[in-house]
């Protein structure tokens, strides 16, 4: 047993980081210390002074661990990482850059290749972002091609080379053709080597070394090397022309600056390369309302800088963090030179912090904008609650559907819409176990007993205590259940459910001769929605969703037999068209998704596209 009075007395006088686990031993707390004896303890005395979410953070403390550091910047650095590993329901949340898009280079490989990535690995290779989102990064990349003129075909290095003959973009120069043996193996490296230089926003480096490469170029009378050097630096200054300037002292810096509100706090981050503003980033973090602003800024900084692959000479912050010597000194450890952290009172860097803080602002407006359109999805769930005639509007609408080919691969997907919008982090998938052959209804079937069997269980455990109800993947139960098919579907699916004891409102998709969603069927009578209404474009986006999941998970199921021969099942399409098919959709998922108007855009007549669409829908 765990004797918390005996613990307290016991903590040491030391730097750490404490563990608070609840009843389940599920971690909910991780925090620092320059003493844990002190810091850990005000957690258990008069609770008077406490916010909300702290006394109901140590009511839900069953007990505590510690693990000691040799200094306070270890005790940082140990914390990130376990917020990070653990994410604990009472920590600051950081909505992480695993959404964001970075740029990879791999200077590990003998060639280089530069690619696009949402998860950074220990790896050998570099990062570089995170970016808002693609479109900035396919901005980035035409650039980087414009200016480097690196391949952009599916050639692989050095294997290739010496291999056929190069393509069109070595004959209109937008690329320097590797493939024809003329690269030597460090000239290309070196490529890359400026590329990376051009993403870290050293343009005025760069472009001084590529004056001197020019330079050489030119006394050995190799002019058209020499001008391909010249076209780089005009593009890099032409990009430099479109930068904002913020400082005359070709300063690297990153300036953050938050504004909160509704329990969050909207951050907004401005990155300065060589004096000018080369990127912004906005983020967001939950759960503030009883936070101090130092308190917010060192959470944040503490979880945005974990791993961060580039650093800044100055951090320039809109209110001084907490623990900002020990947070300055670790970002310098990891930066391998100093990063001075300063929080100005006036002048040109208080006037960019003040610029940073309104796009703060700007991004509550648009998350008020978010919040007022799903007020109104609201609204369209009362309106199909009210075509359905159900009690309350549904807040979480599960649908399911079957896939499979030929009865092989039988599968099954689960969708989740919450508040009218997708929840794809709810979203299930089944495999099917018991049913052999082509038989929808058992397969469906085996799908929501095994779903809310789950749900049963789930909720026996956490009535134990054996589960943390937020590690639960089953135990959030709908509020309407729709199926993709008839009244065949309901009938089956409604056997279970009674079987089950559960009482959900359950309505079957029905589909016309197009495969297009028309109605919903309770198994006795169809009800039309409104084919002009939100909620009609509702069901319908849900039908198509849970269809498409169904399929992709079939595919990726069937495994690489090949697209090729996938396609030579269907009538009418002989070797041409599956050429034609493959190259201009890449994917069976995406051909298998493909409507009949994007069949025949791809080449396919009438009657082609129309088989190939009905053979995925069967």
């Amino acid at each position: 047993m765990f004797d918390l009075q005996k613990e307290l007395k016991n903590l040491p006088d030391a730097p750490g980081v404490y563990i608070m686990h609840d009843k389940s031993d599920g971690i909910i707390y991780v925090g620092k210390a320059k003493s844990l004896k002190n810091r850990v303890r005000q957690y258990f005395q008069s609770s008077k002074n406490h916010g909300a979410k702290v006394r109901l953070m140590v009511s839900n403390i069953a007990w505590f661990e510690y693990i000691l550091t040799d200094s306070e910047i270890e005790a940082l650095v140990l914390e990130c990482n376990l917020i990070k590993k653990h994410r604990p329901y009472y920590n600051i949340k950081l909505k992480d850059d695993k959404h964001f898009p970075y740029i990879k280079i791999t200077m590990n490989k003998q060639y280089p290749k530069l690619t696009v990535t949402r998860t950074m690995l220990n790896d050998g290779a570099r990062y570089f972002g995170p970016y808002t989102g693609m479109s900035t990064v396919r901005n980035t990349l035409d650039i980087i091609k414009r200016i480097f003129l690196i391949p952009s075909c599916k050639r692989r290095f050095p294997e290739d080379i010496g291999k056929g003959r190069p393509c069109l973009n070595y004959q209109i120069h937008k690329c320097i053709a590797p493939c024809t043996g003329n690269v030597t193996e460090q000239d290309y490296k070196n490529m890359f080597v400026d590329i990376g230089k051009f993403l870290e926003g050293s343009h005025d480096a760069l472009i001084e070394q590529l004056t001197a490469d020019m330079q050489t170029a030119s006394d050995a009378m190799e002019f058209e090397r020499a001008a391909g050097y010249r076209d780089k630096i005009l593009a890099i200054r032409e990009i430099q022309q479109r930068q904002k300037i913020v400082s005359d002292k070709r300063a690297n810096q990153d300036i953050a600056a938050f504004v909160c509100y509704d329990n969050k706090a909207f951050v907004e981050m401005f990155f300065v390369r060589g004096g000018r503003v080369t990127g912004r980033q906005s983020l967001r973090m939950d759960s503030v309302a009883e936070l101090t602003n130092s308190e917010i800024m060192s959470g944040f900084l503490t979880q945005y800088y974990t791993d961060a692959t580039s650093l800044p000479n100055e951090l320039i912050l809109q209110y001084e963090a907490d623990d900002a010597e020990v947070i300055g000194e670790w970002l310098s450890g990891k930066n391998g030179r100093k990063v001075t952290i300063t929080v100005p009172k006036r002048g040109d860097k208080l006037d960019i912090v003040k610029l940073v803080e309104k796009n703060a602002k700007h991004a509550i407006e648009e998350y008020k904008l978010y919040m007022l359109k799903k007020q109104a999805d609201a609204n369209v769930l009362g309106k199909l609650a009210e075509y359905l005639g159900i009690a309350n509007p549904p807040k979480r609408i599960e649908a399911y559907d079957i896939s499979n080919t030929s009865g092989k691969e039988n599968v099954g997907a689960m969708v989740v819409f919450t508040d009218a919008l997708p929840d794809s982090a709810e979203n299930r998938k089944f495999r099917i176990k018991t049913v052999e052959g082509q038989d929808d209804y058992a397969s469906m079937s085996e799908v929501i007993e095994r779903r809310f069997r789950h749900a049963k269980r789930e909720e026996y455990a956490i009535s134990v205590g054996e589960l943390d109800a937020s590690k639960a993947k089953f135990s959030k139960l709908p509020n309407l259940i729709l199926l993709d098919g008839g009244k065949g579907h309901v009938a089956a699916i409604s056997a279970v459910m009674i079987r089950l004891g559960l009482d959900i409102p359950l309505y079957g998709m029905v589909k016309n001769d197009k495969h297009q969603f028309r109605g919903l069927t309770d198994g006795e009578k169809e009800v039309r929605l409104p084919s002009n209404s939100a909620a009609y474009s509702l069901v319908g986006n849900i039908s198509e969703q849970v269809h498409k999941a169904a399929i992709s998970y079939h595919i990726n199921l069937r495994g690489k037999k090949g697209i090729a021969s996938e396609l030579a099942n269907i009538e009418g399409i002989g070797e041409t068209r599956r050429k034609m098919l493959i190259k201009h959709f890449k994917s069976m998922e995406a051909i298998s998704t493909a409507s009949e108007a994007d069949l025949t855009a791809a080449g396919l007549d009438k009657r082609s596209a129309a088989n190939v669409f009905e053979y995925f829908r069967q």
